[in-house]
């Protein structure tokens, strides 16, 4: 029993360490997250806008959980993260700054 619950204690601390491998790319998706929430407030997203650039963070996020799931994110998944954020970003400033908006 002790075993157990030894073996159970440091597989969640193995896994909380495996969860916190990326605080960049975490950072970055939480910033992402915002800018398309404020570009929906503003009015500069329309609902179909903000939807399509959810659905890419979406994306990001299980691309994460997968390359977290063996416990290492190697150097080519990090690239891949950083490249997908990078191309999400381009889409947000793209869609916030063209001539369609939220119709009042």
């Amino acid at each position: 029993m002790k075993n157990l619950l030894l073996i159970s204690i440091l597989f969640l601390g193995y896994a909380g360490y495996a969860q916190e491998a990326t605080p960049k790319v975490d950072a970055r998706e939480k910033e992402q997250r915002a800018r398309i929430q404020k570009g929906k407030a503003d009015g500069e997203l329309t609902k179909k806008e903000a939807s399509r650039l959810n659905k890419q963070q979406r994306h990001i996020h299980r691309t994460e959980g997968r390359a977290k799931a063996d416990g290492k994110v190697t150097r080519r998944e990090r690239k891949k993260l950083n490249r997908e954020q990078n191309r999400a970003s381009r889409n947000i400033r793209r869609q916030k700054h063209d001539a369609q908006t939220k119709k009042i």
